[in-house]
């Protein structure tokens, strides 16, 4: 069930919201940049972040400029969209996705591919292992090692002060201040990302996209081992936002982008 309201015409594309109900009743509210292609490719945000995020806008314009359609939208419980944020709920992104790419399906267009950033990564990932209707998936910087990187938002004993109290809040890099229950800490760390991946069918394409200065080069490395049909590309000096160096993050999408629409092109 969705809703949709066309807004103004930008330099490569009509941008037009679209509202799409979850399988929990919640409205994701979502971006659709239309170039009028057939193909549209499904943008993923990261932790406490929402669909206007830096690389996101970053991928949009540089797709767009190539008259590939491209659709950003909130996880639940983000950004505009409805319901509570989580610090885990890979499995229920792993559904808001599946909600979009029924809706879009369902307008005959074709998903080009799911990309992730981060967090949103990991939800493809997750995605690709418990869906198996989505032939590419490119995650960006995402985390095989789920017990990592916690301290750094938490603070130090996270684990003693959230079983005391329930709850631990951290402030994102805009300002705002997220919640996260003990609960959804849990199922962060119980997210096993080798079973998952281990699920993603042989002939899913997944591309591993890494800063070589980023804390999570280990984490690739997993990746690379778990993943039947997996390719990496390195942006060299790049950290996990790819900061100052989107020209290398966007010239190793695209590539990503037309090796797959050639492939396309000669097997349809």
């Amino acid at each position: 069930m969705a809703e949709s309201s066309s807004s103004l015409q930008n330099i490569n594309s009509v941008i037009e919201q679209v509202i799409i109900k979850n399988k929990y009743g919640e409205k994701l509210v979502g971006v659709l940049y239309e170039t009028s292609s057939k193909e549209v490719i499904i943008l993923c945000h990261g932790l406490a972040s929402k669909k206007e995020c830096s690389v996101n806008l970053i991928l949009t314009d540089a797709l767009t400029k190539e008259g590939i359609s491209v659709f950003c939208f909130d996880f639940s419980g983000n950004g505009e969209s409805e319901g509570t944020f989580e610090f885990g709920n890979y499995s229920k992104e792993a559904d808001d996705l599946h909600s979009v790419v029924m809706y879009f399906s369902g307008l005959k267009r074709v998903i080009g591919g799911i990309l992730g950033h981060g967090k949103g990564g990991n939800s493809a990932l997750v995605y690709a292992s418990k869906y198996h209707d989505v032939a590419t998936v490119v995650s960006l910087s995402a985390r095989y090692y789920m017990d990592k990187g916690i301290e750094e938002l938490l603070g130090k004993d996270y684990m003693s002060r959230i079983k005391e109290k329930g709850y631990l809040d951290f402030i994102g890099d805009e300002g705002t201040q997220y919640r996260v229950t003990e609960e959804s800490l849990m199922e962060r760390l119980g997210t096993d990302m080798h079973a998952l991946c281990l699920s993603i069918a042989p002939d899913c394409r997944v591309f591993s996209v890494y800063g070589d200065a980023s804390a999570l080069m280990k984490d690739l490395f997993e990746f690379i081992e778990a993943i039947p049909n997996n390719k990496t590309r390195i942006v060299g000096g790049a950290d996990h936002n790819f900061n100052n160096h989107q020209s290398g993050l966007v010239m190793m999408v695209m590539s990503i982008i037309k090796e797959r629409l050639q492939k396309t092109q000669h097997h349809p």
